[in-house]
């Protein structure tokens, strides 16, 4: 098997499938499902077996003995069967990013294509976040296969940009979509009193505070005591948001009866923008859920003109409605 000079591991498995430096004896297969496939590759015409052979030899042989080369490509294998390959292309070792690639046998698509997707984008991610330590991951794709989206958000990506009309395909201009995963490790963990000043910090903030229902200011006394008591309350389900071992926000589940609870959360202003307060509402939710499965239905309420906690909660998919006082509710059952 041939080995990446810049990797320090060289095969990455789950359960039956793994990937392995790209094989010689992969690369008519490969050829094939490229020249089927065609139509949604940054590929203009087919592809033939003396081009591959130079491709190869030029191009794949050096990729082995280079310590930071411009693409790493996978055999992906079911077994000891080739199914696929891919890679990180477009490396950028500066800003630690890089492009995914990857194509499965054809046949193979009609019935397994996000299964295949979602087995593959989590060996390829352990590759990038764990031996390499990269810090984003992205794709680009043209915008011809819906389920692909499917397959890239259930592995927690995320769409970052859409490019309207940007490439030429058969006869018209289509958009491109890019999405994107960064190395972060996300947490939800109790609250406790050593999180009292940084909550503080937050409560008195005027971002944090813009669409906040009390608009009174808040001395550090009283929110020490509505803190701790909070914190000690049974009825009271109080947990911080950790990015990277810092506290990034914060959410909390007032028990209102025993089988319904109301949300309230905040995002810390430094991480407003990057796609994190879905995730925060969506892993806070989770924590309750185990420690408090016997909840059913969760809501909260958001003024109309807060279009950010607007889009978080419709993207999770709660029910909306008008309340009298022009507040909207929203509201979620859990399974």
């Amino acid at each position: 098997m041939n080995t990446y000079k810049a990797l320090k591991q060289n095969k990455f498995s789950r359960g039956h499938f793994s990937i392995i430096p790209l094989r010689q004896e992969d690369k008519y297969k490969i050829m094939e499902w490229r020249n089927e496939q065609i139509y949604h590759l940054r590929q203009t015409k087919k592809l033939t077996k003396e081009e591959q052979e130079v491709y190869f030899k030029n191009v794949v042989s050096k990729l082995f003995v280079k310590e930071k080369p411009d693409q790493l490509l996978f055999s992906f294998l079911k077994g000891d069967q080739c199914i696929g390959y891919g890679g990180l292309v477009h490396i950028n070792w500066n800003d630690k990013n890089a492009e995914i690639s990857f194509i499965m046998e054809t046949s193979l698509e009609e019935k397994h294509f996000e299964n295949l997707w979602i087995t593959y984008l989590s060996l390829i991610e352990e590759v990038a976040f764990q031996d390499l330590e990269f810090h984003k991951i992205y794709t680009y794709a043209f915008n011809l296969r819906p389920r692909l989206y499917t397959a890239l958000v259930e592995s927690g990506f995320d769409l970052e940009a859409q490019l309207k009309e940007h490439s030429f395909f058969n006869g018209r201009f289509i958009d491109v979509k890019i999405h994107s995963k960064l190395n972060r490790i996300l947490e939800i963990k109790k609250a406790t009193k050593d999180d009292l000043m940084i909550t503080f910090n937050w409560a008195t903030n005027k971002e944090v505070r813009r669409f906040a229902y009390n608009k009174n200011d808040i001395a550090f006394d009283e929110h020490k005591r509505w803190f701790l008591s909070s914190i000690n309350d049974p009825n009271c389900k109080y947990y911080m948001f950790m990015v990277n071992g810092n506290a990034a926000g914060s959410i909390r589940f007032d028990i209102v009866k025993q089988k319904l609870a109301k949300i309230n959360y905040l995002l810390d202003p430094s991480y407003f923008g990057k796609g994190l307060g879905v995730k925060l509402l969506d892993e806070g939710i989770k924590f309750l859920k185990m420690e408090c499965p016997e909840i059913e239905i969760v809501y909260g309420y958001v003024f109309p003109e807060n279009r950010a906690s607007v889009r978080i909660f419709e993207k999770l998919s709660f029910r909306k409605s008008l309340e009298k006082n022009s507040e909207l509710k929203f509201e979620k059952k859990l399974i």
